[in-house]
């Protein structure tokens, strides 16, 4: 079995960390060295809205330093994988830092989005739990994270992701707001109090909170609180109970900076931001009906490692595949969409997806996107049924699917948007705005989605393919239906314009 060393660096709101690792063909992975060194990027970003020079500076020479180490153990820069997360998406000269990081360093900074930490921090949980992961399928939870300029969750119903959200509510954010106003620990306590209360009303909506029984937390501040309250440790997570946590955050409330550094012993960069991290985590449990904390002892650079490593495996892929899945409909389920029409246009389109694969030449990743735009092609119907299609694009493109990066949302929206009536424009920007090859994607999943859609044009769901066959200039599709299928037949006629385009086939059905 071959064992090859890899490198993650996350560039965070309040500093760079590195996690070096060996990693083996079957994903298992040894940790050589965890390293970090705090960074103000948050402040910079949250009040002036934008990196300092100063900053820029000292992350270069941070990065340099981690070169060096990551050298020893034989990686290149090029070959490490680095990332940035809330401060940097939000900073107004990001693509001047990244230049200048890769001119000055050799590191290439991807400045990931908010659901691609989700990702990567539902992979680093499951990978923690192991087994007793499973005891989620069993209940309703929550899985959380709070970091310096975001707090990023999910919500799982019976271990099925039913919503993934990142809240504009981080430790050194609400600091920083904290301090503009003057304001006391009084004001910051209601302002966390209100902030976290909406956040909340809105999230009820995803999955009523009362019912969530197990609580995930991931971060420094849960991290700590285990290590101060924690009761029963595991061999990568621990247990707190509810209310020994609610004491500590208590406890923690009557106390100054200077006077957590001297107790806890901690550093005073972690002790500023300690007390906003546990409240928040503390309102958040004070909502459902968890009656214990579980920490992992895991991080975002865990996730990031996993998904380099190969370390997913094919259970662990096939388990992704059905949370994303789970969002999807979750999301069609806000919009109050037609499920049983959505469900037989998925099982039209993936298979004729699957029976022309010699055809259009397309993955797994396609396919994915496919049936996620299956499932949502009919949510615009919430806004609106005429032009419902354009109110579809609109809600996918401003919505967060867990698994899926913003260029794969962008395909579904366009996929979304041209399941009927016209194709693809030069005019449309979101359509241009597409790289080549995506834009080759979208027509021919489109085409797919459109004869799949026409199928059940009354939604009735009262023919299912069984077979079909390729033709010089024909494709077959076989149904189980006996009766009439002339309303199948006109909706063909109106809807397989595309796919011949594409696929150079007229379509019949028999």
């Amino acid at each position: 079995m071959s064992v090859r060393t890899e490198a993650v660096i996350e560039i965070g709101s309040t500093g760079i960390r590195v996690l070096v690792a060996n990693v083996s063909d079957d994903g298992t992975y040894e940790i050589l060295e965890r390293a970090g060194k705090p960074i103000a990027l948050g402040r910079d970003v949250f009040t002036a809205g934008l990196v300092s020079r100063d900053s820029v500076g000292e992350c270069i020479a941070v990065l340099r330093s981690f070169r060096e180490l990551l050298r020893a153990y034989g990686v290149e820069p090029a070959d490490a994988r680095v990332v940035a997360t809330s401060a940097l998406r939000e900073a107004e000269n990001r693509d001047a830092f990244v230049d200048r990081v890769a001119m000055r360093t050799g590191f290439r900074v991807d400045v990931i989005e908010a659901i691609e930490e989700s990702h990567y921090m539902f992979l680093a949980v499951q990978r923690a739990l192991g087994g007793d992961a499973r005891y989620f399928s069993r209940t309703n939870s929550m899985i959380i994270e709070v970091g310096g300029g975001s707090t990023e969750l999910m919500l799982l119903r019976r271990g099925r992701i039913v919503a993934a959200h990142s809240l504009r509510l981080g430790t050194v954010r609400v600091d920083e707001q904290s301090k503009a106003v003057m304001g006391s620990s009084g004001y910051l306590m209601r302002f966390l109090a209100d902030n976290v209360r909406t956040a909340c009303d809105g999230l009820e909506d995803d999955l009523p909170l009362s019912g969530v029984r197990s609580f995930v937390a991931i971060g420094n501040d849960a991290r700590f609180a285990a290590s101060v309250a924690g009761a029963e440790t595991r061999s990568d997570y621990t247990i707190v109970p509810r209310e020994a946590f609610l004491g500590l955050v208590d406890r923690l409330k009557g106390l100054t900076v200077d006077d957590i550094v001297a107790s806890y012993r901690v550093p005073y960069s972690d002790a500023e931001a300690l007390l906003p991290g546990l409240v928040i985590l503390s309102l958040f449990i004070e909502r459902t009906g968890a009656e214990e904390l579980i920490v992992p002892r895991v991080s975002l650079r865990d996730g990031l490692l996993i998904a380099m490593s190969g370390g997913s495996g094919d259970d662990i892929q096939a388990e992704l595949h059905k949370q994303i899945i789970a969002s999807v409909v979750g999301l069609g389920r806000r919009y109050r969409f037609d499920e049983g029409h959505a469900s037989h246009v998925v099982e039209h389109a993936l298979f004729l997806f699957d029976r022309l694969g010699e055809a259009h030449g397309m993955g797994r990743r396609e396919r994915l996107l496919l049936e996620a735009a299956a499932y949502l092609h009919d949510v615009g119907n919430f806004i609106r049924t005429s032009g419902h299609q354009r109110h579809s694009e609109y809600i996918v493109l401003n919505s967060e699917i867990f698994g899926l990066q913003r260029d794969e949302l962008t395909i579904v929206a366009n996929l979304v948007r041209y399941h009927r009536k016209a194709g693809p424009s030069p005019s449309h920007a979101n359509y241009m705005s597409l790289p080549r090859e995506d834009r080759a994607v979208v027509l021919k999943l489109a085409a797919m989605l459109r004869i799949a859609d026409a199928l059940d044009r009354g939604h009735t769901q009262r023919l299912r393919l069984v077979d079909l066959e390729m033709k010089e200039d024909h494709l077959v599709l076989q149904s189980d239906s006996s009766g009439d299928l002339s309303l199948e037949r006109l909706s063909l006629a109106e809807k397989d314009d595309m796919f011949e385009d594409v696929f150079g086939l007229k379509v019949v059905l028999i």
